[in-house]
């Protein structure tokens, strides 16, 4: 009860971080969090963790929440007051505290023009220990200390040395081996394990039988041990289509069948993705994968991004639209003699910030095998333009897919060193007489800018964004340069850094000079 004061009492304010320390099994934590949402309309409030994905962890708009997206880790531990949107009270309720509950988290509020307000939240779970634990934990340090030359020199002479522990593999490779040998001749019964950081089994075999219900499914059917080399003291695992998941450290444990344990070494795997930069504002990229095969007519090839969902699809020696998720529609294509070249690589059309992914490639067999697994990581920086001084006008261009385009607001602004607000779609709202845009844009998908007359001071970043019911479904920021002068594009930034920064209200007064 007396904790539970002291979060009611803390009241962050916005872009403040406060830290709040806690203990693993607590079963309730309020997060505070307040701002006047009452006489807003569309407003909705997004508490997030950046260091996860999805990084939602509780979403609230207008009189229920939407948790469509939320992280699985979170899933039936949070709420909000059913009034949150009308009280102003935007606390989060987080129950059943786990370790992997600690982070920063982000209560963030906002309505069709943007950003409203931040609030940030450092939250740290820790392990409960009582007085008696670490008496014991004191202890147990003695004596490893008193036992650990004995263990090192009892399983030094097993290891083979000059033995690698470190292993690359590129994304796309059909297998990888984890190398781990000794001079240790297995007894009947004995065990070999594999695990990963997380201590979850990876593979287990057994002399004379085969341990894979043990098996952590995210690796089934994609490991493999010859017992046969067993007896000759080889554990190598082989673990087939590696991705950037499989990015871990694995140890492999050698024990006998009463648990004392032989041999122990740690194999630290680097799959490496390839990676694709294109500007914001490019026609298309292309994200490449190649197999060498000549495939049957009845392979199966997806693209898909890091979320899973369906990017692009080809079976049946057609292209599959129909469970192609709705942002990457009309935007992608493939090759039409894919099967016969093994070029199964993927065109996107209109590449923005929003396509920043890690996108898998994997081929499947008529018999639902996987062929292959390839990952390419794109990366899409701000689109950088030049323009002559004296220049009658110049164009940032956008271009994104028309079906995109409905029930949308649309805005133009300076982005860098503004704010100041270009166009506003919707109202109609012009800001400059100096602007102007495609009248067609919502049919074709054109929303590229023609500013008149450029002037030095016109030169910095511009952010064009489409909103539907308060969410953001693309956006793009160009930076405008004179042409030959260097200048750095901010586009490293992390979107919600920069978003924080930018103020939404449009102007009143002209801004034509």
């Amino acid at each position: 009860m007396k904790m539970l004061v002291v979060f009611v009492i803390l009241l962050l304010v916005s872009q403040q971080v406060s830290a709040v320390e806690m203990f693993q099994g607590d079963r309730f934590l309020l997060l505070p969090c307040e701002f006047h949402t009452f006489d807003l309309q569309n407003a909705t409030v997004v508490w997030i963790r950046q260091d996860l994905t999805p990084s939602t962890v509780h979403q609230r708009q207008a009189e229920e929440d939407q948790l469509k997206d939320q992280n699985q880790l979170y899933r039936g531990r949070t709420s909000m007051k059913a009034d949150a949107l009308v009280s102003g009270d935007l606390s989060l309720n987080l129950t059943n505290l786990q370790l992997s509950d600690s982070g920063t988290y982000t209560c963030l509020v906002t309505d069709f023009s943007g950003e409203l307000n931040r609030t940030h939240l450092d939250l740290k779970v820790k392990e409960r220990f009582h007085s008696w634990t670490i008496a014991v934990h004191i202890l147990l340090v003695a004596v490893v200390l008193v036992l650990l030359w004995r263990l090192l020199s009892h399983f030094q002479y097993r290891f083979v040395p000059g033995y690698r522990t470190d292993v690359e593999v590129e994304s796309g490779a059909e297998s990888v081996l984890l190398p781990c040998r000794s001079t240790v001749h297995l007894p009947e019964g004995a065990k070999v394990v594999w695990r990963d950081h997380n201590h979850y089994k990876v593979l287990v075999l057994r002399t004379g039988s085969d341990g894979a219900e043990e098996q952590l499914p995210f690796y089934k059917n994609r490991t493999t041990m010859n017992e046969e080399l067993l007896r000759s003291g080889d554990f190598s695992l082989t673990l087939d289509h590696p991705t950037r998941a499989d990015t871990d450290t694995y140890t492999c444990t050698v024990s006998t069948r009463r648990k004392k344990i032989l041999m122990r070494r740690k194999v630290r795997l680097q799959v490496k993705v390839q990676q694709v930069e294109v500007e914001s504002g490019a026609e298309s990229v292309l994200l490449p994968c190649e197999i060498s095969a000549d495939l049957p007519e009845d392979t199966k090839v997806e693209w898909r991004d890091s979320d899973d969902w369906l990017v692009h699809g080809y079976w049946n020696r057609l292209d599959q639209f129909t469970e192609q998720y709705w942002f990457y529609r009309t935007r992608t294509r493939m090759n039409e003699d894919l099967l016969s070249t093994g070029d199964l690589s993927l065109t996107l059309q209109h590449p923005t910030y929003q396509d920043r992914n890690t996108f898998t490639c994997t081929v499947y067999s008529s018999q639902g095998t996987i062929l292959m697994m390839k990952q390419v990581e794109l990366q899409v920086k701000d689109y950088q333009v030049e323009v002559e001084e004296g220049a009658e006008s110049v164009v940032l261009p956008f271009k994104t897919t028309p079906e995109l385009l409905r029930d949308i607001r649309l805005m133009w602004w300076r982005f860098h060193p503004g704010p100041v607000l270009l166009m506003h779609e919707g109202s109609d709202q012009r800001q400059n007489h100096r602007i102007r845009m495609n009248e067609d844009r919502l049919r074709t998908g054109d929303l590229s800018l023609t500013l008149k007359n450029p002037t030095e001071k016109d030169y910095g970043s511009y952010r064009c964004g489409v909103w539907r019911r308060g969410t953001l479904l693309v956006w793009t920021t160009i930076l405008l340069t004179a042409k030959g002068r260097v200048q750095v594009s901010p586009g490293s930034e992390d979107l919600w850094t920069r978003r924080s920064s930018i103020d939404m209200t449009p102007l009143i007064s002209d801004q034509s000079d």
